[in-house]
């Protein structure tokens, strides 16, 4: 298992840096009804990195690993696929990436925020997680790294568990911050807001295009075993 977890850890990390997602809950814990707001926030997210694993896991289900323990061919070319998706998303982000940093603007759609139900903050949450370009290829390789690494069915529930613990620490920090100083973190969470904002777009197009080279090689080394 600790082979699996060493490989899965990478792809958590690469979901736990998310600038957008992280800005979101900063703005949703700005609101008057901000503690509610972040916890059901967290909880989406959670349950929509949750959600897209545990399908991904019963979708590959024991047909993800040969007799030798080796992951099957499909899992090769759903990484190859994945791979080839995130670098060019990465190239993409990277030749559009504002050529000041000061002068980057966040989505539209950020803007009201403030007036968000609990449910919309929650299914923001969800579409942010599980259906995020980035995250949701990573949490689908995650998973399928480990239906395919032939571990009973217990242990693969639990390396899913740490994944998406790991992926969540970068989204959890603003939360526990803020429950911790309450309306002392303002300005706190506002200077990595206001940090996030300004890199958003470099730091995705650097990730996608890392991980994708990533599944790039390990799709290759699938398909070549």
């Amino acid at each position: 298992m600790g082979h699996v977890l060493g490989d899965v850890l990478g792809f958590a990390a690469g979901v736990a840096v998310s600038p957008l997602p992280i800005i979101a809950i900063i703005i949703v814990l700005a609101t008057p009804r901000g503690r509610l707001n972040g916890v059901v926030f967290a909880a989406g997210w959670v349950l929509g990195l949750s959600g897209l694993g545990t399908v991904m896991l019963l979708v590959g289900g024991q047909e993800s690993a040969t007799s030798h323990g080796q992951p099957a061919t499909w899992v090769g070319a759903l990484k190859l696929a994945l791979g080839v998706l995130l670098a060019l998303l990465g190239l993409k982000l990277w030749r559009h990436r504002p050529a000041d940093a000061t002068q980057a603007q966040l989505p539209k759609w950020m803007a009201t925020i403030d007036r968000f139900t609990p449910v919309k903050v929650f299914l923001l949450a969800l579409l942010l997680s599980a259906g995020n370009l980035k995250n949701a290829p990573l949490t689908i390789a995650a998973a399928a790294t480990i239906s395919s690494s032939g571990l009973p069915v217990g242990q693969q529930i639990g390396a899913l568990a740490v994944f998406v613990v790991v992926a969540s620490v970068g989204l959890l920090a603003p939360l526990a911050v803020f429950l911790v100083m309450g309306e002392r973190a303002r300005k706190t969470l506002g200077n990595w807001k206001e940090w996030a904002t300004r890199h958003n777009t470099a730091i995705m197009a650097v990730l996608l295009f890392v991980f994708g080279l990533k599944l790039l090689g390990d799709g290759i080394d699938v398909l070549s075993s």
